[in-house]
């Protein structure tokens, strides 16, 4: 399978320099921004940019910064075939990296930002080239959630790719930009999948997929565009577990909807909207759940697909999980019923089976990645029958 070549450090040097100098012309925007409404006379409405000499500062500062911006970039550029040392990164640099792309991946697509790399399967923390060696009848894909990568699926000793290989899986896992917006990633992971199964050198048996956070959203969106493409691999599709993955939505993200709200109600503070708008267009969809093109900005109501063996785990940060602090924070970050998919009214809930969810106490919305418990309780519901 064709895949991207692993970023130079160069490369990410120059990703990293731009998104820089797009940063400072957005801090410029909004220091004039507010400088404007502070100057302005009561009654009056404020303008966006400014006249005379204040606004021959800011329209310097933007000349000097895209100046510096086209001289750093392109002697970076010179200097990559020098500096090229192709596949040499380390878990922090691809940590940092996935934080930047949660935060700001659809701004480094749209501007062609090198750090913005292609979907991709992966193994080891490589590219996939071609079908791994020794692959078995059953493909295992692990899909990261947000702001993170797929390397942090193990642990020191924790890696629930090799429990699962020592059950007769093939592990690959999905390497994704978790700022674009789902919809989009699930159409392109549908298509990946596709490509997988057509270039599979041995009769597939069955495909399992497990979702951490937003990766179980992205493998609800893959299947929803597989299913209007008419694409092959979902009739492959046995087993799809969802780790910690916010189903009903995410309570922070709909804080930071509230912040932008408030941020607009003074003049003063108006110009501080951009930046709270700034989030990413991944992290704005996990405000509803949104799983395509048309639910952007509210909830999804797809159900869970038919015929598939769908388990979900939760995790509460406190010892008692049947409590109320348990079910209002869950995780930290997604609460019970959302992971579970239980909603009050039955047309908005996913309706796992009992013996198909669990709940971890006493853990945190990480924790499901390695916790010794939550790889138990998956070696128990993946083993063969």
């Amino acid at each position: 399978m064709p895949a991207a070549k692993p970023l130079s450090l160069v490369q990410q040097l120059r990703g990293a320099g731009r998104l820089a100098i797009d940063a400072t012309h957005g801090l410029t925007d909004l220091v004039e921004a507010m400088h404007a409404g502070v100057a302005r006379l009561p009654g009056q409405v404020p303008a966006q940019r400014q006249g005379g000499i204040g606004g021959l500062v800011y329209r310097s500062v933007h000349g000097i910064t895209t100046l510096v911006g086209g001289g750093v970039d392109a002697t970076l550029r010179g200097l990559e075939p020098l500096l090229t040392r192709p596949g040499t990164s380390s878990p922090r640099a691809e940590a940092l990296l996935a934080a930047l792309k949660g935060v700001f991946g659809d701004h480094l697509a749209a501007s062609g930002n090198p750090l913005a790399i292609p979907m991709q399967l992966r193994r080891e923390g490589r590219p996939l080239q071609a079908a791994p060696p020794a692959a078995g009848p059953q493909p295992l894909v692990l899909i990261h959630g947000l702001c993170m990568n797929d390397l942090q699926w193990r642990h020191g000793d924790a890696d629930l790719a090799a429990d699962l290989a020592a059950l007769g899986y093939t592990p690959l896992h999905l390497h994704y930009n978790s700022g674009l917006h789902i919809s989009n990633n699930g159409r392109e992971l549908a298509r990946l999948l596709e490509r997988l199964l057509e270039a599979w050198p041995v009769p597939l048996q069955d495909l399992t997929l497990i979702g951490h956070s937003m990766g179980g959203l992205l493998a609800r969106s893959a299947l929803h565009h597989a299913g209007a493409a008419g694409l092959r691999w979902p009739r492959r599709l046995r087993r799809l577990v969802f780790l910690g993955t916010p189903h009903l939505g995410a309570p922070l993200e709909r804080g930071g909807q509230q912040l932008q709200l408030l941020l607009g109600l003074s003049a003063y503070s108006r110009p501080l909207v951009a930046l709270a708008r700034r989030r990413s267009a991944g992290i704005q969809d996990l405000r509803w759940a949104s799983l395509r093109e048309e639910d952007w900005g509210r909830r999804s109501l797809l159900p869970l697909p038919a015929g598939v063996d769908c388990y979900a785990i939760a995790a509460t940060t406190t010892k008692n999980p049947d409590g109320l602090p348990a079910r209002l924070l869950g995780d930290g970050l997604v609460p019970l019923s959302s992971a579970l998919g239980q909603h009050r009214e039955a047309a908005r809930s996913l309706r796992f089976p009992p013996g198909h969810q669990w709940v971890l106490a006493g853990a945190g919305h990480l924790a499901l990645l390695q916790h010794r418990a939550v790889r138990a309780k998956l070696r128990e519901w993946l083993s063969p029958r």
